[in-house]
């Protein structure tokens, strides 16, 4: 876990290690332990350490391998990293360093570009041959690593975050029209390459860019999930499909335990960071750290569920925390969450990821987590009408999923928007019928999970997790993100998943390892009071962006909208029970604390 950038450049010149160097240094906090940088021909690279794997300097990065010709910067972890290194052995490769970086470059040099298939893992890389001068640019299968690019004419630049990027200049920080289209509908989510600056993109998931020494670049897909039924699995009953996903989660959470460090797990008191627990005390996993987040009430609503994750840390005997977060640590730190957002993220659940990654520093720096367990298992209430014959057709299936997912429609977007900023058409519900009209998903449903799972899991639980524990130098792993849970869950049939209200193969599993009360409770969230609520320092914080003169003149929302939503502040919900003034300021909040100014258009 660390934080890569770098440069090529496209104009035969020397790369601006200066620029790197401040991109770089933007990253400190992603990897406090180590620095270094790299370059050579028309590339530079940098990196910031985190030690996980390898804690000596020869894991260090950039790594170069002066024998195969070959330097990389990356961020991630290789789970199987010791089984590829036994494996190229074989092949006659000589290693000098016990790290999973220099896995990824004998493996590189061994099976070309399609090396990453052996991988199992989550990873951002750049890899530069030191002789051609080619670059490979790659990101792991569910995007739980990130990896944001900006070009010109002159150079392309690429950083483990947006505001590395911002560091080094020269970036184009118009916002896009198409983007802030996505984000108001979307609830803050921007599908890639987009993101809300017109000169920045992120690589998608499952994506390679390789730039040649020519400049010719190509990019290609080499991974997605089939959400259709295998003829291998036809006759699978209930049970089978249950034994099939414990059995598959058993294998992820083992694969996560790999460091030379020590891994803890964060435990909310669901059923899916419960059963993470659960899986690692069956495996013999004992005096397994665990961390639970809690705030003080406001309004009436309950700021912690510690009822639950006590549960859970009794029944298996986990060194359990309980971090209890005081109403006067909030304000201070949403400015640190908002810092730590590579893309401006609306969820509440930001600012408990910060605090709590905070807290959960002091003690590990290796975490498993449980998100992304109810996009790969249907676990949000918008799935099951997916399935009714009405979203059976493509067309159907669209409008469930806008009715049921989207903040507002078109319209909604042109009376809170300046019309400046307003994309041509519906780009948002084109984007949407364009991934649902794919092969490879037949059914309303399947064609939700496929989206939420490539696009809407990828650009707000996975970027929460890594943005806000690499703010504090934590890396946080997931294993319901593991790729073969991934597609075993794809494959599983629709009605299984959707069942019980959600999750129903999940939780029937979960059964034989957790406590029954845990499975059956109602869904929970991170509950943050003092945002779910506006009121008081929090609504002058809002209040102060969006009629700061620097907002003014951006100009992205209709003065008149911002206005009724001040005079209102918790009147106006989107239909997922968000805050519509906090969305809008969230986003001026962010474009202000990263210090973009001046007109948007």
């Amino acid at each position: 876990m660390c934080g890569a950038t770098g440069e090529v450049r496209l104009d035969g010149r020397a790369p601006d290690i200066a620029a790197v160097s401040a991109m770089a240094e933007a990253m400190a906090p992603r990897g406090p332990d180590g620095a270094g940088a790299w370059s050579s021909g028309r590339v530079a690279l940098g990196h910031r350490r985190l030690k996980i794997i390898d804690l000596s300097e020869a894991g260090g990065q950039p790594m170069i391998d002066s024998e195969l010709g070959l330097a990389i910067a990356w961020n991630g972890c290789i789970y199987n990293y010791e089984d590829l290194r036994r494996e190229l052995s074989g092949h006659g490769y000589r290693f000098f360093s016990h790290s999973d970086t220099e896995v990824l470059l004998k493996a590189y040099h061994h099976w070309g570009d399609r090396f990453v298939d052996h991988l199992y893992g989550m990873f951002a890389f750049a890899i530069v041959e030191r002789d051609s001068g080619r670059v490979l640019l790659g990101r792991d299968r569910l995007g739980i690593k990130p990896l944001y690019i900006t070009e010109d004419a002159h150079r392309l630049r690429f950083a483990s975050s947006l505001p590395a990027l911002l560091a080094g200049g020269g970036v184009d920080t118009r916002i896009d029209p198409v983007a802030l289209h996505n984000y108001l509908t979307f609830h803050s989510v921007v599908p890639p390459p987009r993101t809300i600056l017109r000169g920045v993109a992120k690589i998608p998931p499952a994506t390679l860019i390789a730039i040649e020494p020519d400049g010719r670049r190509t990019t290609t897909t080499y991974w997605e999930p089939d959400f259709t039924r295998s003829e291998e699995r036809k006759d699978w009953s209930e049970r089978d499909w249950e034994d099939a996903v414990l059995a598959a989660l058993r294998v992820a959470v083992d694969r996560r335990m790999v460091a030379d460090v020590p891994v803890g797990c964060l435990l909310s008191g669901g059923v899916d960071s419960s059963l993470i627990v659960g899986l690692l005390a069956e495996a013999g996993q004992t005096g397994l750290k665990t961390f639970s987040i809690g705030f003080e009430s406001v309004g009436g609503v309950e700021g912690d569920e510690f009822k639950w994750s006590d549960i859970v840390a009794d029944r298996f005997g986990t060194d359990h925390h309980q971090i209890r977060i005081p109403s006067e640590r909030m304000l201070p730190a949403l400015d640190g969450a908002i810092g730590a957002m590579s893309e401006p993220m609306v969820s509440h659940d930001c600012v408990a990821f910060y605090l709590l990654s905070q807290e959960v520093a002091k003690h590990v720096k290796v975490v498993q987590s449980g998100q992304g367990a109810d996009e790969v298992f249907a676990g949000y209430h918008w799935y099951p009408p997916m399935g009714e014959p009405a979203a059976a057709s493509l067309d159907g299936s669209v409008s469930a999923y806008r009715t049921a997912f989207f903040d507002r429609d078109a319209s909604g977007v042109e009376a809170l928007a300046a019309q400046s900023h307003v994309a041509d058409d519906d780009p948002s519900r084109r984007f949407v019928t364009e991934h649902f009209a794919r092969a490879g998903a037949e059914t309303g449903v399947d064609r939700a999970l496929r989206l939420d799972t490539m696009v809407m899991l990828v650009d707000d639980p996975v970027k929460r997790v890594d943005n806000m524990t690499m703010a504090w130098g934590l890396e946080g792993r997931v294993p319901f993100l593991d790729h073969e849970v991934v597609e075993l869950a794809a494959s599983c049939p629709p009605e299984l998943k959707t069942a019980q209200g959600g999750k129903g193969v999940l939780k029937e599993a979960a059964r034989r390892v957790i406590p029954s009360e845990v499975i059956d409770r109602p869904k929970g969230y991170f509950p943050v009071p003092a945002l779910t609520h506006l009121e008081g320092p929090y609504l002058d914080m809002v209040r102060d962006a969006l009629y700061a003169p620097v907002a003014k003149e951006r100009g992205l929302f209709r003065p008149e909208a911002v206005d009724a939503l001040l005079a209102d502040p918790n009147g106006r919900l989107t239909p997922l029970r968000g805050n519509e003034l906090w969305q809008i300021a969230l986003l001026e909040l962010w474009l202000q604390r990263h210090g973009i100014t001046g007109p948007a258009a």
